[in-house]
């Protein structure tokens, strides 16, 4: 199941550290895939579980969940612009949560899924009936995907990390690898933002140049929150960090957006965003029409 390295073109905005009314370059970047790599990404993998994960990331051990990704590095794809022995800026996976039930990492994403779904009944129950100790010991096993990059990486490099992760599903299949799933569980991130902040926003994103403080802003994605999910306040709205999340929200079959455990309460003075986070639950048959739509969506331009 060895990954071939597959250099890939993409674009990045530079701006010149001179000032903030420099102009814009487009510089082109080689992004290279490769599998996860035991010995240079650990450290690299826990900073973006904190970043995935964010005011609840200590809940997640996530040294032990750093190693056990590492531990499987033929399934999960990460990618670098430097070589094999370099930082990964972007990495794709999934775990198996009945094989690791007992593993601290996936008892806490258990336990976290459950809790978080019950603002939705029909969603608890059926994270429940998965993800129960009896549910563990079914034959229908969930994969927890881990999907994670830097900020302003191009979303043109997911559609390939999905194609690989379905295709090295499959090839474990073949091997009699235990990643046969009958659903897979996502974990995301989400902010919020109210009509006046968005409308700022909004125009911003219209009006002006980007200057480097601006770039390190999420864009602004068109929000979805799902009945009886809806966690805002006072007008405010949900949108996705992650721009094709909101097409993996289209294939699942439950959804909610969720305030996180440890977050402090912001008030109408606070600095920086309103964050918050999704769980998606996908049927894994639907996988290979996800992957598509993906690549459809977020090809590269010619």
């Amino acid at each position: 199941m060895s990954k071939r390295k597959q250099p890939k073109q993409g674009g990045t905005d530079v701006a010149d550290d001179e000032g903030e009314g420099s102009d814009v370059s487009l510089i082109d970047v080689d992004f290279e895939f490769f599998d996860p790599n035991p010995t240079v990404d650990y450290q690299a993998l826990k900073r973006l579980s904190i970043q995935l994960f964010q005011a609840d990331a200590e809940l997640f051990h996530l040294n032990e969940l750093a190693e056990l990704i590492l531990s499987q590095p033929l399934v999960g794809t990460t990618v670098k612009t430097d070589g094999k022995e370099s930082d990964p800026y972007a990495v794709l996976t999934v775990l198996n949560m009945h094989v690791h039930k007992d593993h601290p990492s996936i008892k806490a994403l258990s336990a976290y899924a459950q809790s978080k779904s019950s603002a939705i009944p029909a969603f608890q129950a059926t994270i429940q009936e998965l993800l129960s100790p009896t549910g563990l010991e079914s034959a229908n096993h969930v994969g927890f995907v881990f999907s994670e990059r830097l900020i302003n990486m191009p979303v043109q490099v997911i559609p390939p990390m999905y194609r690989m992760l379905a295709d090295e599903i499959q090839w474990a299949l073949d091997d009699n690898e235990p990643y046969k799933f009958s659903h897979l569980l996502f974990l995301t991130r989400t902010y919020r933002l109210t009509a006046e902040e968005a409308a700022v926003l909004e125009a911003s994103n219209h009006n002006q140049r980007p200057s480097k403080r601006q770039k390190g802003r999420p864009p602004l994605q068109t929000g979805n929150t799902n009945s009886g999910a809806d966690v805002s306040n006072g007008g405010t709205s949900t949108y996705s960090f992650h721009p094709e999340d909101e097409y993996i929200q289209k294939f699942a079959s439950h959804s909610i957006d969720y305030n996180l455990s440890s977050a402090q309460p912001r008030d109408a003075d606070a600095f920086g965003l309103d964050t918050a986070g999704r769980i998606m639950l996908v049927p894994a048959d639907r996988l290979k029409d996800l992957v598509q739509t993906l690549s459809d969506t977020y090809a590269v331009p010619q």
